[in-house]
């Protein structure tokens, strides 16, 4: 009669074993196929390879136990102490876990892993002592297993450290949702329940059964609340998307580009383009007729990148528009511009800005810059060069600034060219900068070319230079020709 009860006892273990390492595995591959965090899925992949061996060891020794023969008694001891010394590393990688989980600038080290560490050690060291002397368990001549006196003692440190994931998941409740608290406790309190329980039936591997069924219902609660979390990123995701995209078509009505862009005046011609490094952009240019003989040109860059350039930009853009339209002169729009930005700009940013405004009438342009890169100038029939005019401080930097406008004579045929720093420190992969000797070189490869094809080609040398190199940053240009009264008469 006993003996029929051993062997269903067994036969109940052997299957319990069978179920968790079935299950193990299963979770094993599916936690590698997640999409999860790398290191998250690190240490559920270690955990799951602890809990596998640990079943895997039960398993053997179920099936080994009683076989006759030295060599058999020495594996039974070999699976046994894997058995009880991943009893621990599972424990110690739970609080392990724990840590990352609520504290992760404690998990690398401190006095948590120094105790978890220093736990492990002695447990490992104990269980090697058990192996030669029969301390926790032993068997005997027939290889059936025995508990010692002191087998209790073997339950001490994974107890412990049991007991140190209750006090971190205790202390650090606040850090964890209540679904995933719950699975932890479960898993915490399961092979609790489950050893108090062994003890009444040890031939019955209930360990297995309640370790198995916890982890696997902790790592299922842990993953569909990080598949949780990510549909909720992704939809947080779509919406910025959606406000980027928003914002990029704002920003890029707020800038002039209809072109021609003054069909009626035959006294010039002008094109301009910005393409942002992100969605939005800190670079600008405008232009717009202050009264019927004035024209005034913009270009600027805003310090920084992203959306608070961009909504520096657009405030940047209407107090030059609206100040040149008030003063038509360029020294007084950029004081009064810089006035007024450096009375609320909290976040200290800046914007360089080139002003010039034209006299259609007679060519001449009178022009301030306030830190921009030097204009390229090129007479009827000549070459751009660079024309290196004099620099005033950026706007929003320090209030009070004074600006010195210059005066330019446009003959007819005479070409200007405006540029942003995002032309010539275009940079490639091999970390060189394109230069504004490169820039001089495009714009001078088509000597006949109107602003647009002029453009375009500064563009393609730019393009062409940087290669697969990401775009460093914004890209704005802005030429215009002169033809005076003569295309005017024509």
């Amino acid at each position: 009669m006993v003996s029929i009860t051993i062997t269903v006892e067994k036969l109940i273990s052997l299957l319990m074993c069978a179920a968790g390492l079935g299950v193990s595995i299963l979770s094993l591959i599916q936690i590698q196929k997640s999409f999860i965090e790398k290191q998250v899925r690190k240490f559920f992949g270690l955990f799951l390879w602890l809990l596998i061996l640990y079943i895997a060891m039960n398993l053997l020794r179920l099936v080994g136990e009683g076989l006759p023969g030295k060599p058999i008694q020495v594996f039974l001891m070999t699976v046994t102490f894997f058995d009880f010394l991943t009893s621990g590393l599972m424990a110690g990688m739970m609080a392990i876990m724990l840590l990352y989980s609520a504290v992760p600038e404690k998990a690398a080290n401190g006095v948590y892993i120094r105790l978890i560490l220093g736990a492990l050690a002695v447990h490992t060291a104990l269980l090697i002592v058990s192996q030669f002397t029969g301390l926790y368990y032993f068997f005997d001549e027939s290889n059936v297993y025995h508990r010692s006196p002191l087998y209790l003692l073997s339950n001490a440190i994974p107890g412990l450290l049991l007991a140190l994931c209750m006090y971190l998941l205790l202390r650090y409740r606040a850090k964890f949702d209540k679904p995933i608290a719950a699975a932890l406790w479960i898993y915490l309190l399961a092979p609790l329940a489950a050893m108090i329980l062994q003890g009444f039936y040890p031939a019955i591997k209930f360990i297995i059964l309640a370790t198995t069924g916890a982890a696997v219902n902790m790592f299922s609660v842990l993953t569909n609340d990080l598949i949780r979390k990510y549909e909720a990123q992704q939809m947080e995701s779509s919406r910025i998307e959606t406000e980027l995209s928003m914002a990029t078509r704002i920003q890029a009505d707020m800038l002039p580009s209809i072109f021609p862009a003054f069909p009626d005046r035959g006294e010039f011609d002008l094109y301009a383009s910005m393409d942002p490094a992100k969605e939005v952009g800190g670079d600008f240019y405008d232009f717009f007729m202050i009264d019927d003989d004035h024209l005034a040109l913009v270009i600027a860059d805003v310090s920084g990148k992203g959306v608070p350039a961009a909504l520096f930009m657009m405030a940047s853009k209407i107090l030059i528009q609206n100040y040149a339209i008030m003063y038509g002169d360029t020294k007084a729009a950029l004081e009064a511009t810089n006035r007024q930005i450096c009375q609320s700009n909290r976040e200290e940013m800046f914007v360089t800005v080139w002003l010039g405004i034209l006299d259609i009438r007679t060519g001449i342009l009178t022009a301030a810059n306030a830190g921009h890169e030097y204009p390229a100038v090129k007479a009827a029939g000549g070459k751009f060069t660079l024309f290196p005019d004099k620099h005033g401080f950026v706007i929003g930097g320090m209030p009070n600034m004074k600006y010195k406008p210059y005066e330019l004579k446009l003959e007819p045929g005479a070409m200007l060219f405006l540029y942003t720093d995002g032309v010539a420190e275009a940079t490639n992969g091999e970390n060189e900068l394109f230069g504004t000797k490169r820039m001089l070189e495009a714009l001078n490869a088509a000597p006949d070319a109107g602003p647009e094809q002029l453009l375009r080609s500064v563009h393609h040398a730019v393009d062409d230079f940087v290669g697969e190199a990401e775009q460093f940053d914004d890209l704005t240009m802005l030429c215009i020709k002169f033809f005076g009264k003569r295309t005017q008469e024509a």
